[in-house]
Protein backbone atom coordinates (compact mmCIF):
# COMPACT_ATOMS: atom_id res chain seq x y z
CA UNK A 1 0.00 0.00 0.00
CA UNK A 2 1.14 3.53 -0.76
CA UNK A 3 1.61 6.22 1.88
CA UNK A 4 -1.59 7.99 0.79
CA UNK A 5 -3.61 4.76 0.92
CA UNK A 6 -2.36 4.01 4.43
CA UNK A 7 -3.09 7.60 5.55
CA UNK A 8 -6.62 7.38 4.13
CA UNK A 9 -7.19 4.02 5.85
CA UNK A 10 -5.98 5.40 9.18
CA UNK A 11 -8.03 8.56 8.71
CA UNK A 12 -11.20 6.45 8.55
CA UNK A 13 -10.28 5.04 11.95
CA UNK A 14 -9.41 8.46 13.33
CA UNK A 15 -12.89 9.70 12.37
CA UNK A 16 -14.30 7.02 14.70
CA UNK A 17 -11.91 8.25 17.42
CA UNK A 18 -13.16 11.81 16.87
CA UNK A 19 -16.77 10.61 17.09
CA UNK A 20 -16.09 8.98 20.48
CA UNK A 21 -14.26 12.14 21.61
CA UNK A 22 -17.04 14.53 20.54
CA UNK A 23 -19.97 12.52 21.91
CA UNK A 24 -18.21 11.89 25.22
CA UNK A 25 -17.42 15.58 25.63
CA UNK A 26 -20.91 16.75 24.65
CA UNK A 27 -22.65 14.24 26.95
CA UNK A 28 -20.11 13.80 29.76
CA UNK A 29 -19.41 17.48 30.50
CA UNK A 30 -23.08 18.43 31.18
CA UNK A 31 -23.74 15.14 33.04
CA UNK A 32 -20.88 15.89 35.42
CA UNK A 33 -22.66 18.93 36.83
CA UNK A 34 -25.67 17.14 38.41
CA UNK A 35 -23.30 14.47 39.73
CA UNK A 36 -21.24 17.24 41.35
CA UNK A 37 -24.36 18.77 42.93
CA UNK A 38 -25.33 15.33 44.26
CA UNK A 39 -21.85 14.95 45.78
CA UNK A 40 -22.33 18.31 47.54
CA UNK A 41 -25.92 17.65 48.58
CA UNK A 42 -26.98 18.28 52.17
CA UNK A 43 -29.12 15.12 52.00
CA UNK A 44 -26.62 12.55 53.23
CA UNK A 45 -27.98 9.40 51.48
CA UNK A 46 -27.75 11.13 48.08
CA UNK A 47 -24.30 12.50 48.89
CA UNK A 48 -22.99 9.10 50.02
CA UNK A 49 -24.43 7.25 47.00
CA UNK A 50 -22.99 9.84 44.62
CA UNK A 51 -19.55 9.75 46.22
CA UNK A 52 -19.45 5.93 46.19
CA UNK A 53 -20.51 5.88 42.52
CA UNK A 54 -17.80 8.40 41.57
CA UNK A 55 -15.22 6.49 43.63
CA UNK A 56 -16.03 3.21 41.85
CA UNK A 57 -16.02 4.74 38.36
CA UNK A 58 -12.76 6.61 38.96
CA UNK A 59 -11.16 3.60 40.64
CA UNK A 60 -11.93 0.97 38.00
CA UNK A 61 -9.90 1.10 34.74
CA UNK A 62 -11.84 2.49 31.79
CA UNK A 63 -11.04 -0.60 29.71
CA UNK A 64 -12.70 -2.81 32.33
CA UNK A 65 -15.74 -0.53 32.35
CA UNK A 66 -16.04 -0.98 28.58
CA UNK A 67 -15.93 -4.76 29.04
CA UNK A 68 -18.57 -4.59 31.79
CA UNK A 69 -21.01 -2.52 29.76
CA UNK A 70 -20.52 -4.53 26.58
CA UNK A 71 -20.51 -8.07 28.01
CA UNK A 72 -22.50 -7.99 31.27
CA UNK A 73 -26.03 -7.76 29.71
CA UNK A 74 -25.29 -11.00 27.84
CA UNK A 75 -23.71 -12.73 30.84
CA UNK A 76 -26.36 -11.78 33.42
CA UNK A 77 -29.54 -11.69 31.35
CA UNK A 78 -28.59 -13.93 28.43
CA UNK A 79 -29.33 -10.97 26.17
CA UNK A 80 -26.30 -9.64 24.24
CA UNK A 81 -27.84 -6.20 23.76
CA UNK A 82 -25.04 -4.57 21.83
CA UNK A 83 -24.56 -7.56 19.52
CA UNK A 84 -28.25 -7.28 18.60
CA UNK A 85 -27.78 -3.54 17.97
CA UNK A 86 -24.75 -4.38 15.77
CA UNK A 87 -26.76 -6.81 13.66
CA UNK A 88 -29.88 -4.63 13.42
CA UNK A 89 -28.06 -1.47 12.36
CA UNK A 90 -25.76 -3.38 10.00
CA UNK A 91 -28.69 -5.10 8.23
CA UNK A 92 -31.02 -2.08 8.07
CA UNK A 93 -28.59 0.81 7.66
CA UNK A 94 -25.34 -0.79 6.50
CA UNK A 95 -23.35 0.70 9.41
CA UNK A 96 -20.84 -1.61 11.07
CA UNK A 97 -19.92 -1.72 14.78
CA UNK A 98 -22.88 0.44 15.89
CA UNK A 99 -23.50 -1.66 19.00
CA UNK A 100 -19.84 -1.73 19.95
CA UNK A 101 -19.52 2.02 19.47
CA UNK A 102 -22.66 2.57 21.56
CA UNK A 103 -21.17 0.50 24.42
CA UNK A 104 -17.94 2.51 24.22
CA UNK A 105 -19.86 5.81 24.23
CA UNK A 106 -21.83 4.80 27.34
CA UNK A 107 -18.66 3.74 29.17
CA UNK A 108 -16.73 6.86 28.18
CA UNK A 109 -19.60 9.22 29.02
CA UNK A 110 -20.11 7.77 32.50
CA UNK A 111 -16.38 7.65 33.21
CA UNK A 112 -15.62 11.20 32.12
CA UNK A 113 -18.79 12.61 33.70
CA UNK A 114 -17.45 11.41 37.06
CA UNK A 115 -14.05 12.98 36.46
CA UNK A 116 -15.66 16.24 35.32
CA UNK A 117 -17.95 16.19 38.37
CA UNK A 118 -14.95 16.23 40.70
CA UNK A 119 -13.46 19.17 38.79
CA UNK A 120 -16.78 21.05 39.07
CA UNK A 121 -17.08 20.23 42.76
CA UNK A 122 -13.55 21.39 43.46
CA UNK A 123 -14.14 24.63 41.55
CA UNK A 124 -17.39 25.43 43.36
CA UNK A 125 -16.03 24.59 46.80
CA UNK A 126 -12.90 26.69 46.19
CA UNK A 127 -14.97 29.89 46.29
CA UNK A 128 -14.93 31.42 49.77
CA UNK A 129 -18.17 31.62 51.75
CA UNK A 130 -17.55 35.33 52.20
CA UNK A 131 -18.54 35.93 48.58
CA UNK A 132 -21.90 34.31 49.17
CA UNK A 133 -22.38 36.40 52.32
CA UNK A 134 -21.48 39.59 50.42
CA UNK A 135 -24.11 38.69 47.82
CA UNK A 136 -26.76 38.23 50.50
CA UNK A 137 -25.84 41.64 51.97
CA UNK A 138 -26.40 43.19 48.53
CA UNK A 139 -29.88 41.64 48.45
CA UNK A 140 -29.16 38.99 45.82
CA UNK A 141 -30.88 35.62 45.88
CA UNK A 142 -28.91 32.37 46.03
CA UNK A 143 -29.39 31.73 42.30
CA UNK A 144 -28.37 35.31 41.42
CA UNK A 145 -25.22 35.01 43.52
CA UNK A 146 -24.30 31.77 41.76
CA UNK A 147 -24.93 33.16 38.25
CA UNK A 148 -23.46 36.65 38.67
CA UNK A 149 -20.62 36.13 41.16
CA UNK A 150 -19.68 32.48 41.60
CA UNK A 151 -20.12 30.94 38.14
CA UNK A 152 -17.56 33.12 36.30
CA UNK A 153 -14.92 32.43 38.90
CA UNK A 154 -15.66 28.70 38.88
CA UNK A 155 -15.39 28.54 35.08
CA UNK A 156 -12.01 30.27 35.16
CA UNK A 157 -10.69 27.91 37.82
CA UNK A 158 -11.87 24.69 36.17
CA UNK A 159 -10.61 25.44 32.65
CA UNK A 160 -7.00 24.21 33.25
CA UNK A 161 -7.98 20.83 34.79
CA UNK A 162 -10.79 20.44 32.23
CA UNK A 163 -8.23 21.04 29.48
CA UNK A 164 -6.08 18.21 30.82
CA UNK A 165 -9.06 15.82 30.89
CA UNK A 166 -10.11 16.82 27.37
CA UNK A 167 -6.61 16.14 26.02
CA UNK A 168 -6.52 12.81 27.88
CA UNK A 169 -9.90 11.93 26.39
CA UNK A 170 -8.72 11.97 22.78
CA UNK A 171 -5.86 9.60 23.69
CA UNK A 172 -8.17 7.33 25.70
CA UNK A 173 -10.31 6.71 22.60
CA UNK A 174 -7.65 4.12 21.67
CA UNK A 175 -9.13 1.90 24.39
CA UNK A 176 -12.18 1.33 22.17
CA UNK A 177 -10.21 -1.25 20.19
CA UNK A 178 -10.41 -3.61 23.19
CA UNK A 179 -13.87 -4.63 21.91
CA UNK A 180 -12.81 -4.43 18.26
CA UNK A 181 -14.14 -0.95 17.45
CA UNK A 182 -12.39 0.21 14.29
CA UNK A 183 -10.72 3.33 15.65
CA UNK A 184 -7.29 4.39 14.40
CA UNK A 185 -5.19 1.97 16.49
CA UNK A 186 -7.40 -0.95 15.42
CA UNK A 187 -6.96 0.11 11.80
CA UNK A 188 -3.17 0.18 12.23
CA UNK A 189 -3.23 -3.28 13.86
CA UNK A 190 -5.24 -4.58 10.90
CA UNK A 191 -2.58 -3.31 8.50
CA UNK A 192 0.08 -5.04 10.59
CA UNK A 193 -1.83 -8.32 10.53
CA UNK A 194 -2.95 -8.34 6.89
CA UNK A 195 -0.25 -6.35 5.08
CA UNK A 196 2.72 -6.91 7.42
CA UNK A 197 3.10 -3.14 7.77
CA UNK A 198 4.33 -2.07 11.20
CA UNK A 199 5.11 1.59 10.54
CA UNK A 200 1.41 2.69 10.38
CA UNK A 201 1.08 1.74 14.07
CA UNK A 202 3.70 4.37 14.93
CA UNK A 203 2.34 6.80 12.34
CA UNK A 204 -0.95 6.97 14.29
CA UNK A 205 0.93 9.12 16.81
CA UNK A 206 1.10 11.90 14.22
CA UNK A 207 -2.71 12.08 14.09
CA UNK A 208 -2.91 12.37 17.87
CA UNK A 209 -0.09 14.93 18.06
CA UNK A 210 -1.69 17.21 15.47
CA UNK A 211 -5.11 17.04 17.10
CA UNK A 212 -3.70 17.54 20.62
CA UNK A 213 -1.72 20.51 19.31
CA UNK A 214 -4.90 22.10 17.93
CA UNK A 215 -6.72 21.42 21.20
CA UNK A 216 -3.87 22.97 23.18
CA UNK A 217 -4.02 26.17 21.10
CA UNK A 218 -7.82 26.43 21.35
CA UNK A 219 -7.95 25.72 25.10
CA UNK A 220 -5.05 28.12 25.71
CA UNK A 221 -6.97 30.91 24.00
CA UNK A 222 -10.08 30.08 26.00
CA UNK A 223 -8.04 30.30 29.20
CA UNK A 224 -6.67 33.72 28.20
CA UNK A 225 -10.15 35.04 27.39
CA UNK A 226 -11.33 33.98 30.84
CA UNK A 227 -8.48 35.83 32.53
CA UNK A 228 -10.76 38.46 34.07
CA UNK A 229 -9.88 37.56 37.66
CA UNK A 230 -6.35 37.70 39.05
CA UNK A 231 -7.08 35.71 42.18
Amino acid sequence: MSFLEVTSFLWDGFMVSLLIFAVTLLCGAPLGLPIAFCSMSRWKPLKVISKIFVWIVRGVPLMLQIFIIYYVPGLLFDFPLFSHVDRYVSINFGIADAGRILAVLIAFTINYACYFSEIYRGGIESISKGQYEAGYVLGLTKSQIFKKIILKQVIKRIVPPMSNEIITLIKDTALANCIMVCEIIKQAKELAATKALIWPLFFTGVFYLIFVGLLTIILGRVEKKLDYFKS
